[in-house]
Protein backbone atom coordinates (compact mmCIF):
# COMPACT_ATOMS: atom_id res chain seq x y z
CA UNK A 1 0.00 0.00 0.00
CA UNK A 2 1.30 3.46 -0.85
CA UNK A 3 2.29 5.92 1.87
CA UNK A 4 -0.45 8.33 3.00
CA UNK A 5 -0.64 11.69 1.30
CA UNK A 6 -1.50 13.22 4.69
CA UNK A 7 -0.82 11.65 8.07
CA UNK A 8 -2.23 13.47 11.10
CA UNK A 9 -0.91 11.98 14.33
CA UNK A 10 -2.36 12.53 17.81
CA UNK A 11 -3.33 16.15 17.23
CA UNK A 12 -4.42 18.33 20.15
CA UNK A 13 -5.17 22.04 20.27
CA UNK A 14 -5.99 24.15 23.33
CA UNK A 15 -7.07 27.78 23.63
CA UNK A 16 -6.60 29.94 26.71
CA UNK A 17 -9.89 31.72 27.36
CA UNK A 18 -10.41 35.18 28.91
CA UNK A 19 -9.73 35.29 32.63
CA UNK A 20 -12.90 35.15 34.73
CA UNK A 21 -11.23 36.05 38.01
CA UNK A 22 -8.05 37.82 39.08
CA UNK A 23 -7.43 35.05 41.57
CA UNK A 24 -7.81 32.15 39.15
CA UNK A 25 -5.86 31.01 36.14
CA UNK A 26 -7.67 31.62 32.85
CA UNK A 27 -9.73 28.62 31.74
CA UNK A 28 -8.46 26.45 28.89
CA UNK A 29 -10.70 25.20 26.07
CA UNK A 30 -9.67 21.92 24.46
CA UNK A 31 -10.77 22.28 20.83
CA UNK A 32 -9.11 19.10 19.53
CA UNK A 33 -8.08 16.19 21.75
CA UNK A 34 -5.79 13.43 20.42
CA UNK A 35 -7.14 13.09 16.86
CA UNK A 36 -5.42 10.94 14.23
CA UNK A 37 -6.29 10.20 10.60
CA UNK A 38 -4.72 9.56 7.21
CA UNK A 39 -5.69 10.49 3.65
CA UNK A 40 -4.34 8.76 0.55
CA UNK A 41 -4.21 10.10 -2.99
CA UNK A 42 -7.62 9.79 -4.65
CA UNK A 43 -9.40 9.28 -1.30
CA UNK A 44 -11.95 11.46 0.48
CA UNK A 45 -12.03 11.57 4.27
CA UNK A 46 -15.11 13.12 5.79
CA UNK A 47 -14.94 14.74 9.22
CA UNK A 48 -18.38 15.26 10.65
CA UNK A 49 -19.78 16.68 13.87
CA UNK A 50 -21.89 19.47 15.25
CA UNK A 51 -20.71 23.05 15.68
CA UNK A 52 -17.94 23.17 18.28
CA UNK A 53 -16.77 19.60 17.65
CA UNK A 54 -13.31 20.75 16.51
CA UNK A 55 -13.70 20.19 12.76
CA UNK A 56 -12.62 23.65 11.61
CA UNK A 57 -9.74 23.72 14.10
CA UNK A 58 -8.48 20.52 12.49
CA UNK A 59 -8.79 22.13 9.06
CA UNK A 60 -6.75 25.14 10.16
CA UNK A 61 -4.02 22.89 11.54
CA UNK A 62 -3.92 20.80 8.36
CA UNK A 63 -3.55 24.02 6.37
CA UNK A 64 -0.76 25.11 8.77
CA UNK A 65 -2.72 28.23 9.67
CA UNK A 66 -2.42 27.10 13.31
CA UNK A 67 0.13 25.04 15.21
CA UNK A 68 -1.00 21.95 17.13
CA UNK A 69 -0.11 21.91 20.81
CA UNK A 70 0.67 18.22 20.48
CA UNK A 71 1.01 15.78 17.61
CA UNK A 72 2.24 16.15 14.04
CA UNK A 73 0.88 16.68 10.53
CA UNK A 74 2.99 14.99 7.86
CA UNK A 75 2.16 15.91 4.27
CA UNK A 76 4.01 14.16 1.44
CA UNK A 77 6.60 13.06 3.99
CA UNK A 78 7.21 16.50 5.50
CA UNK A 79 6.12 17.69 8.94
CA UNK A 80 4.29 20.91 8.13
CA UNK A 81 4.97 22.53 11.46
CA UNK A 82 8.73 21.95 11.33
CA UNK A 83 9.17 23.79 8.03
CA UNK A 84 10.61 27.26 7.62
CA UNK A 85 8.28 29.97 6.35
CA UNK A 86 9.83 29.83 2.87
CA UNK A 87 9.66 26.02 2.70
CA UNK A 88 6.04 26.04 3.84
CA UNK A 89 5.16 28.70 1.25
CA UNK A 90 6.71 26.54 -1.48
CA UNK A 91 4.92 23.38 -0.29
CA UNK A 92 1.57 25.14 0.09
CA UNK A 93 0.90 24.87 -3.64
CA UNK A 94 0.38 21.17 -2.97
CA UNK A 95 -2.53 21.67 -0.55
CA UNK A 96 -5.29 24.23 -0.91
CA UNK A 97 -8.55 25.11 0.85
CA UNK A 98 -12.13 25.68 -0.31
CA UNK A 99 -14.07 27.81 2.17
CA UNK A 100 -17.75 27.84 3.10
CA UNK A 101 -18.37 31.37 1.83
CA UNK A 102 -17.14 31.76 -1.76
CA UNK A 103 -18.11 35.43 -1.91
CA UNK A 104 -16.09 36.18 1.21
CA UNK A 105 -13.03 34.43 -0.22
CA UNK A 106 -13.11 36.47 -3.46
CA UNK A 107 -12.14 40.14 -3.66
CA UNK A 108 -15.29 41.94 -4.90
CA UNK A 109 -13.13 44.72 -6.40
CA UNK A 110 -11.15 42.32 -8.59
CA UNK A 111 -12.08 40.36 -11.68
CA UNK A 112 -12.30 36.66 -10.88
CA UNK A 113 -9.34 35.84 -13.13
CA UNK A 114 -7.15 37.92 -10.83
CA UNK A 115 -8.50 36.10 -7.76
CA UNK A 116 -8.05 32.65 -9.30
CA UNK A 117 -4.41 33.43 -10.10
CA UNK A 118 -3.70 34.80 -6.62
CA UNK A 119 -2.35 31.50 -5.21
CA UNK A 120 0.11 31.32 -8.13
CA UNK A 121 1.42 34.77 -7.32
CA UNK A 122 1.67 33.82 -3.62
CA UNK A 123 4.09 30.99 -4.43
CA UNK A 124 6.04 33.07 -6.95
CA UNK A 125 4.70 31.61 -10.20
CA UNK A 126 4.64 34.38 -12.80
CA UNK A 127 4.70 32.45 -16.07
CA UNK A 128 1.60 31.00 -17.73
CA UNK A 129 -0.80 32.43 -15.14
CA UNK A 130 -3.38 33.35 -17.78
CA UNK A 131 -3.27 29.89 -19.35
CA UNK A 132 -3.52 28.16 -15.99
CA UNK A 133 -6.40 30.42 -14.94
CA UNK A 134 -8.32 29.55 -18.10
CA UNK A 135 -7.54 25.87 -17.60
CA UNK A 136 -8.87 25.99 -14.01
CA UNK A 137 -12.08 27.76 -15.12
CA UNK A 138 -12.72 25.10 -17.75
CA UNK A 139 -12.03 22.31 -15.25
CA UNK A 140 -14.84 23.61 -13.01
CA UNK A 141 -17.30 24.00 -15.87
CA UNK A 142 -17.00 27.76 -16.49
CA UNK A 143 -16.02 29.69 -19.62
CA UNK A 144 -12.64 31.39 -20.12
CA UNK A 145 -14.39 34.74 -20.63
CA UNK A 146 -15.71 34.49 -17.07
CA UNK A 147 -12.21 35.52 -15.95
CA UNK A 148 -13.09 39.10 -16.90
CA UNK A 149 -16.22 39.28 -14.73
CA UNK A 150 -16.63 40.31 -11.09
CA UNK A 151 -17.86 38.03 -8.27
CA UNK A 152 -21.26 39.76 -7.99
CA UNK A 153 -22.07 38.72 -11.56
CA UNK A 154 -22.26 35.04 -10.59
CA UNK A 155 -24.71 32.87 -8.66
CA UNK A 156 -23.71 31.24 -5.38
CA UNK A 157 -23.01 27.93 -7.08
CA UNK A 158 -20.91 29.60 -9.77
CA UNK A 159 -18.94 31.50 -7.13
CA UNK A 160 -18.15 28.22 -5.39
CA UNK A 161 -16.93 26.86 -8.74
CA UNK A 162 -14.67 29.91 -8.97
CA UNK A 163 -13.40 29.24 -5.44
CA UNK A 164 -12.64 25.65 -6.44
CA UNK A 165 -10.85 26.88 -9.57
CA UNK A 166 -8.77 29.13 -7.32
CA UNK A 167 -7.92 26.11 -5.16
CA UNK A 168 -6.87 23.82 -8.03
CA UNK A 169 -4.94 26.38 -10.09
CA UNK A 170 -1.70 25.45 -8.25
CA UNK A 171 -2.32 21.78 -9.17
CA UNK A 172 -2.48 20.56 -5.57
CA UNK A 173 -2.50 16.99 -4.33
CA UNK A 174 -4.92 17.75 -1.45
CA UNK A 175 -8.04 19.86 -1.13
CA UNK A 176 -9.42 20.83 2.28
CA UNK A 177 -13.13 21.62 1.91
CA UNK A 178 -14.50 23.22 5.09
CA UNK A 179 -18.33 23.27 4.91
CA UNK A 180 -17.87 23.95 1.19
CA UNK A 181 -21.50 23.28 0.22
CA UNK A 182 -23.40 24.15 3.41
CA UNK A 183 -24.38 27.64 2.17
CA UNK A 184 -25.83 26.31 -1.11
CA UNK A 185 -29.29 25.08 -2.10
CA UNK A 186 -29.67 21.30 -2.14
CA UNK A 187 -29.74 21.07 -5.95
CA UNK A 188 -26.60 23.22 -6.23
CA UNK A 189 -24.95 21.19 -3.45
CA UNK A 190 -25.31 18.08 -5.61
CA UNK A 191 -23.69 19.82 -8.57
CA UNK A 192 -20.68 20.94 -6.50
CA UNK A 193 -20.28 17.50 -4.92
CA UNK A 194 -20.34 15.91 -8.37
CA UNK A 195 -17.75 18.46 -9.53
CA UNK A 196 -15.45 17.59 -6.62
CA UNK A 197 -15.74 13.87 -7.39
CA UNK A 198 -15.04 14.50 -11.09
CA UNK A 199 -11.98 16.59 -10.24
CA UNK A 200 -10.80 13.86 -7.89
CA UNK A 201 -11.06 11.29 -10.69
CA UNK A 202 -9.31 13.57 -13.19
CA UNK A 203 -6.55 14.90 -10.92
CA UNK A 204 -6.11 12.15 -8.35
CA UNK A 205 -6.86 14.55 -5.50
CA UNK A 206 -7.04 13.62 -1.87
CA UNK A 207 -9.91 15.50 -0.21
CA UNK A 208 -10.50 16.36 3.44
CA UNK A 209 -14.23 17.10 3.48
CA UNK A 210 -15.56 18.77 6.62
CA UNK A 211 -19.28 19.04 7.27
CA UNK A 212 -21.93 19.03 9.96
CA UNK A 213 -24.28 17.19 7.56
CA UNK A 214 -23.95 13.41 7.49
CA UNK A 215 -26.25 13.17 4.48
CA UNK A 216 -23.77 15.23 2.45
CA UNK A 217 -20.76 13.33 3.77
CA UNK A 218 -22.42 10.01 2.96
CA UNK A 219 -22.60 10.93 -0.71
CA UNK A 220 -18.93 11.71 -1.27
CA UNK A 221 -16.61 10.18 1.36
CA UNK A 222 -14.62 6.95 1.39
CA UNK A 223 -13.57 7.22 5.04
CA UNK A 224 -15.39 8.88 7.92
CA UNK A 225 -14.30 10.41 11.22
CA UNK A 226 -17.01 11.46 13.67
CA UNK A 227 -16.08 14.08 16.28
CA UNK A 228 -17.81 15.28 19.43
CA UNK A 229 -16.48 18.03 21.70
CA UNK A 230 -13.04 17.83 20.12
CA UNK A 231 -12.71 14.07 20.50
CA UNK A 232 -12.90 11.33 17.85
CA UNK A 233 -15.79 9.02 18.72
CA UNK A 234 -15.95 6.80 15.63
CA UNK A 235 -13.90 6.22 12.48
CA UNK A 236 -13.71 3.80 9.59
CA UNK A 237 -14.90 3.20 6.04
CA UNK A 238 -17.85 5.50 5.43
CA UNK A 239 -20.15 2.72 4.23
CA UNK A 240 -19.47 0.66 7.36
CA UNK A 241 -19.90 3.58 9.79
CA UNK A 242 -23.16 4.58 8.13
CA UNK A 243 -24.48 1.02 7.94
CA UNK A 244 -23.50 -0.02 11.46
CA UNK A 245 -22.75 3.01 13.69
CA UNK A 246 -21.26 1.90 16.97
CA UNK A 247 -21.42 5.15 18.93
CA UNK A 248 -24.64 6.71 20.20
CA UNK A 249 -23.56 10.15 18.95
CA UNK A 250 -23.12 8.81 15.40
CA UNK A 251 -26.53 7.16 15.62
CA UNK A 252 -28.05 10.48 16.70
CA UNK A 253 -26.42 12.35 13.80
CA UNK A 254 -27.66 9.73 11.35
CA UNK A 255 -31.19 9.95 12.67
CA UNK A 256 -31.14 13.76 12.52
CA UNK A 257 -29.86 13.68 8.93
CA UNK A 258 -32.37 11.05 7.83
CA UNK A 259 -29.60 8.80 6.58
CA UNK A 260 -30.42 5.11 6.32
CA UNK A 261 -28.13 2.21 5.49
Amino acid sequence: MTAPLLDARNLSRHYRMPRTSLLRAPPVLTAVDNVSFTIRAGETLGIVGESGSGKSTLARMVMAFEQPDAGAIVFEGQNLHNLSASALRKLRQRFQMVFQDPFGSLDPRRRVGWSIAEPLRAIGVDADTNRRTVEALEQVGLHPRDANKYPHEFSGGQRQRIAIARAIVTRPALLVADEAVSALDVSVQAQILNLLMDLQDDLGLGILFISHDLAVVASICDQLLVMQNGKPVEAGPAAEVLRNPAHLYTQTLLKAAGVTA
